[in-house]
C-alpha cells in the first residue's frame, strides 16, 4: 500500500500533541472501562471487539494552539487509518477500532471546535476506501437517529474503524455524496493524497469545498 505523502511531510506543528499512551486496550490516563461497557448496547461490534482485544486507544495531550492541534490530530488520524487499512479485510477486520483520545485544554477553543475540521477531512478522505471516522466529546451526551441517548464520553476522541457499508451511510443523511461514497467503498490500495497537497492548511481548504450547501434560512 502506498504511504501517503502527508505522513512524511515536514510539519511545523509537530509537537502540538504530546503522546501519552500508544495503542493500549486499557489506558491508564483516562478511565474508559464503564463507558465502553455502556456503549456495547449501542454498537453490535463493540462487545466482540473488546473480548478479542481489538479496540485500542492512543492518548494525546494538547500542547499548542488550536490550529497546530488540529493539524496534529489530522496526522494522528492518518496514521491510524493507514495502519488499519491492510488489516480490515483480514479475519475479524470489522472488529478492529483505533481510538484517538485528546486530553488537555486548547487555548481559546473547545475540543468540539478543534476536532471538527480534522474529523471532516479524514471522513471524506478515507470513506471511499472503507474507513469510517467518528467523533465524541468529553462530557457531552449523544442521541442516536432513533432517539436513544448515548452516555457522555469520559474524554474527547476520534474512533477509526472499518466502514459497515449497509449501516453507516444511514448516519450520513446530511451528506448524501459522502454516504454514497461510503456505501460503494472499496480499498484498491490507492494513495488517498494522490491529488491533495500534504500541508494542513491546503487539506482544510480542500475539505471546506466538500461541505454541503447551507440550508436556506426560514426567517
Amino acid at each position: 500500500m502506498t504511504t501517503p505523502r502527508t505522513t512524511a511531510a515536514s510539519r511545523p506543528t509537530a509537537g502540538a500533541l504530546r503522546l501519552v499512551e500508544a495503542g493500549t486496550t486499557s489506558p491508564t490516563t483516562v478511565d474508559i472501562s464503564d463507558y465502553v461497557q455502556q456503549m456495547t448496547a449501542h454498537c453490535p461490534y463493540l462487545a466482540p471487539s473488546l473480548r478479542q482485544g481489538l479496540t485500542a486507544w492512543t492518548v494525546y495531550r494538547a500542547d499548542g494552539d488550536a490550529e497546530a492541534v488540529q493539524a496534529e490530530l489530522f496526522h494522528a488520524g492518518v496514521r491510524a487509518a493507514e495502519w488499519l487499512r491492510p488489516l480490515l479485510n483480514r479475519p475479524h477486520g470489522l472488529l478492529r477500532c483505533e481510538n484517538i483520545v485528546l486530553l488537555g485544554s486548547v487555548p481559546g477553543a473547545r475540543h468540539r471546535e478543534v476536532m471538527a475540521w480534522p474529523h471532516w477531512a479524514l471522513k471524506n478522505l478515507y470513506g471511499p476506501v472503507g474507513v469510517m471516522f467518528g467523533k465524541f466529546y468529553e462530557g457531552e451526551e449523544e442521541v442516536t437517529a432513533a432517539g436513544a441517548r448515548i452516555p457522555a464520553a469520559p474524554a474527547s476522541f476520534l474512533p477509526v474503524r472499518a466502514a459497515v457499508r449497509n449501516r453507516d451511510p444511514h448516519f450520513l443523511r446530511a451528506t448524501p455524496d459522502l454516504a454514497a461514497a461510503l456505501a460503494a467503498a472499496e480499498d484498491d490500495g490507492r494513495n488517498v493524497f494522490e491529488n491533495i497537497p500534504p500541508q494542513w492548511k491546503e487539506i482544510r481548504t480542500w475539505a471546506r469545498r466538500l461541505l454541503p450547501p447551507a440550508k436556506p434560512s426560514t426567517a
